[in-house]
């Protein structure tokens, strides 16, 4: 069931931008831990069992190639102050879009804050985004069940946190997906591609 925000059935065939996302969880589904320590997944430890890293057919961008492909970031509040713990604020180079119902309008240079998803649809249409990496559970939530998503890079971290901030939530319908590509890292993190079947 769609809520009064909701966007249309036909919103994803009227948008030239692709909707991607680029992320890490647990073993078990996690982005986060409860309070939103990332910390497992920053500092990950190497272990002698680990598997030397290696590429199969096709495999996934890495972080930067992927941040050429995208102009327009999307994310919630959660992500956005996160990120602001992080120092220096890092998408200088980027066009920020923070969803927010709370966050003050103009409160930072660095971000547009806009209230609803069909707010956010409207103005990637008006700035003529091509590219949106779309960042955060919640968000990355709200724009799946609207179809706004067309690519998942997601990342394996071998590791079970048993509970925390969940990467997804439930759906209207399953979302099909295609596995383009795999790569793994040298503390045993495993990423895939995966392009979303319309």
């Amino acid at each position: 069931m769609r809520n009064a925000d909701s966007l249309g059935e036909d919103v994803s065939t009227q948008r030239d931008w692709r909707g991607v996302v680029f992320i890490a969880t647990s073993l078990d589904g996690f982005i986060a831990r409860s309070d939103g320590d990332i910390e497992w997944l920053t500092d990950q430890p190497t272990h002698a069992d680990d598997p030397e890293p290696h590429d199969g057919p096709n495999p996934p961008a890495g972080y930067e190639e992927f941040m050429r492909s995208v102009d327009h970031l999307v994310m919630g509040r959660r992500t956005y102050e996160k990120v602001l713990t992080f120092g220096e604020w890092p998408y200088s180079s980027k066009h920020v879009v923070v969803l927010s119902s709370t966050l003050p309008i103009g409160g930072d240079v660095h971000v547009t804050v806009v209230r609803t998803l069909p707010q956010v649809v409207q103005l990637l249409g008006d700035r003529k985004s091509k590219g949106v990496y779309v960042d955060g559970g919640q968000t990355i939530q709200s724009f799946l069940r609207e179809g706004l998503i067309d690519e998942i890079t997601l990342s394996r971290v071998p590791v079970m946190l048993g509970g925390g901030i969940p990467l997804f939530g439930e759906l209207a319908h399953d979302v099909l997906l295609t596995q383009t590509g795999t790569s793994t890292g040298n503390s045993g993190m495993i990423t895939s591609r995966y392009l979303v079947r319309r």
